[in-house]
């Protein structure tokens, strides 16, 4: 069996003055929903053999906070592909995970990440593939697990969503209308 956790980067600030969106950095609500998630993590006793991550400025400073609310480096490998990835590619990051890592935390964009979980959990999944067909917020949380004893091995509609974490439902306050 085999876990793969998706996390969405948080809220990244558009008003920032970078030139290049790679560079786009967290906002303030960003890095308080990431060091939420990340307290959340560690009481659910997640833990990750493995992590891999896109290497844009948003990604790292989500995993930042999220490690500091956690309590613990996730010591990501960063991986150029991740960036602005569509669900394809992100499936190739998959099959080519570590045969020995039993569960694995990716950290990436959207719509990948989105597109991802809805080609990989059947049509039927349930109230929470329902979830996440309406939305994918930042610094979202979806958990799937598959019967499969190697990455290579995960296919299509083979997912079952275990797991689907928004920030707001954690604290109302970072829901979609507070700054």
């Amino acid at each position: 069996m085999k876990t793969l956790t998706l996390l969405r980067h948080a809220k990244s600030g558009w008003d920032d003055p970078v030139a290049r969106d790679f560079d786009r950095p967290l906002n303030p609500k960003g890095q308080r929903a990431a060091a939420m998630v990340g307290r959340h993590m560690k009481s659910l006793g997640l833990a990750f053999d493995h992590v891999v991550a896109s290497p844009a400025v948003r990604v790292v400073e989500t995993l930042d906070q999220v490690s500091h609310g956690y309590g613990s480096d996730l010591a990501p490998a960063w991986d150029q592909r991740i960036y602005l990835a569509s669900a394809a590619t992100l499936l190739d990051v998959v099959h080519a995970l570590p045969a020995g890592a039993g569960h694995v935390l990716l950290a990436g964009h959207n719509p990948g990440l989105e597109e991802l979980v809805l080609l990989l959990v059947p049509d039927d999944g349930g109230a929470l593939r329902d979830e996440v067909e309406v939305k994918f917020p930042t610094a979202t949380l979806a958990e799937m697990t598959f019967a499969a004893d190697h990455w290579d091995d995960v296919r299509a509609g083979a997912a079952m969503l275990t797991r689907f974490v928004r920030p707001r439902d954690l604290d109302p306050g970072l829901g979609p209308d507070t700054p």
